[in-house]
């Protein structure tokens, strides 16, 4: 008899395991790239126009990153262990492809983020207006690179290619470009970076919204960032539908069962299917409960043709069906949420055409309901991506049961109620820290992080001394000629 560990097997607690980590982890790339993004355009506005405002919301906003940013890297750092504890044999099998796009990440992401981040954190007075927007633009270049490696991996993980089997089971690297540049990557790849702009844009004019909300509509700082945001929103969000849509075609040409599952088809439809809105999954019988559709939508989407025919789960092995509720499910909180967005930024367009964007309450209300829900979409999104895989780890390729550690239950489940109770202790912290930071309205002065006093330097001079007081960024700064 398999050993449990409250009811659940090893390989369920090692996914649970691995999903919340990811879960949590995803949250703070997914903010601190596009913030990343986001400064640098403040930057780069102040050093064009002067206006002592866009500094004010840069140093704002520098706060918050810092922490965010900090927050992403140690997350990402406990989640990267599993591979060698829960998920060793997979990192046996596939290490050969994916340990060296990983050190590639580090090697150019990672390392240009940390030797540049210190520079964009403390040096504008230090090394000049000059080369600190350069390394704001390389922080923010790091961040896009580093999600372009770790898409790779992961869609090399769905889409397989350019590699062999060698005698021990091992995948062996055949051709590089096949296998970074493998058949769902540029579409992953668009997908989540614009996500992640789409999520800091949220972010952004939520925390302008509540300020508003609480009277400070005549400070031109909330003004400028609830402006900046709402039209983000409103240029990103369609894009990032049109996206969406072109992702799925590629996921209905390479993972069809995924598709499948999404759209809650367990039969085939040979002269058109229908969009199911709603419904209740019964994976057991194969059949969708309560099932409220629309005739032939989804081959129009899917296929752009009312009567092009489309097959469903009932052409795919019960043991190779992904989880169906889970997958029906998060792919509808992911389009009913981008179509929210979608709803967010016309309405701030249009309060924009008739001046209104400061003073309609139900629009502020709206942005600071609709802040958090870029997480709540990219996880769900992961959700889908990941569920929709199972049970492969690589697509059709490599079984999730046979990628684990040989561990007991016990042992993966202690484990994962130690990460659980860590995670919400030391991230829970780190979040009510940064709705601390966000609380408060941007205000003249306002100042990024502080350089502390630190040892001498071999000029004689002490760290920070050059600013007049330790770390203070003077609003009014200008470098010297």
């Amino acid at each position: 008899m398999q050993e449990t560990f409250l009811g659940l097997d090893a390989i369920v607690l090692a996914r649970l395991q691995f999903g919340f980590t990811v879960a949590f982890h995803f949250i703070f790339p997914s903010f601190s790239i596009g913030t990343a993004s986001y400064l640098a355009v403040l930057n780069a506005f102040w050093l064009k126009t002067r206006n002592e405002m866009y500094l004010r919301l840069f140093n704002y906003w520098l706060k918050i990153f810092s922490v965010a940013f900090a927050m992403g890297v140690v997350s990402g750092i406990v989640m990267s262990y599993q591979f060698g504890t829960n998920w060793s044999v997979f990192s046996d099998k596939a290490g050969p492809v994916i340990g060296p796009l990983m050190a590639y990440e580090v090697l150019t992401a990672f390392f240009l983020e940390a030797g540049f981040l210190g520079i964009m954190l403390f040096g504008r007075e230090k090394v000049g207006d000059g080369l600190h927007m350069m390394a704001t633009m390389m922080v923010a270049v790091g961040t896009a690179i580093s999600a372009t490696w770790i898409i790779s991996v992961n869609s090399w993980m769905h889409t397989p290619q350019g590699y062999s089997i060698a005698a021990n089971g091992q995948f062996m690297p055949e051709d590089w470009w096949a296998i970074v540049f493998n058949p769902s990557f540029p579409y992953r790849l668009a997908h989540a970076l614009t996500a992640a702009y789409l999520t800091t844009a949220l972010v952004v004019g939520a925390v302008a919204a509540w300020h508003l909300l609480r009277g400070a509509r005549g400070n031109p700082s909330v003004r400028k960032m609830f402006a900046m945001a709402m039209g983000m929103v409103m240029v990103v969000a369609p894009l990032q539908i049109f996206l969406g849509d072109a992702h799925g075609l590629n996921t209905l040409e390479h993972q069809p069962a995924k598709v499948s599952a999404m759209e809650g088809h367990f039969e085939s439809h040979p002269d058109g299917a229908p969009l199911i809105l709603f419904g209740i999954p019964d994976q057991e019988n194969q059949v969708m409960k309560y099932a409220v559709e629309i005739p032939k939508l989804s081959s129009l989407i899917l296929k752009h043709d009312l009567n092009a025919p489309l097959e469903g789960l009932d052409v795919v092995a019960r043991e190779d069906q992904p989880p169906v509720g889970i997958v029906f499910w998060s792919f509808r909180v992911m389009v009913g949420l981008g179509f929210a967005m979608l709803g967010l930024g016309l309405w701030g367009a249009i309060a924009r055409l008739r001046g209104k964007l400061y003073q309609s309450r139900w629009l502020a209300r709206a942005a600071v309901v609709m802040g958090p829900m870029g997480f709540v979409a990219v996880t769900a999104g992961w959700i889908t991506t990941e569920v929709g895989r199972q049970p492969f780890t690589v697509y059709g390729v490599l079984r999730t049961v046979d990628s684990a550690s040989p561990l007991d239950a016990p042992a993966v489940g202690t484990s994962l109620i130690a990460f659980i109770v860590v995670y919400f202790l030391v991230f829970g912290a780190g979040i009510l820290y940064l709705l601390k930071l966000m609380s408060k309205a941007p205000h003249p002065g306002e100042e990024g992080p502080r350089d502390e006093p630190g040892p001498m330097r071999t000029t004689g001079t002490q760290a920070g001394a050059s600013t007049g007081e330790q770390g203070k960024l003077s609003p009014n700064h200008k470098p010297a000629k």
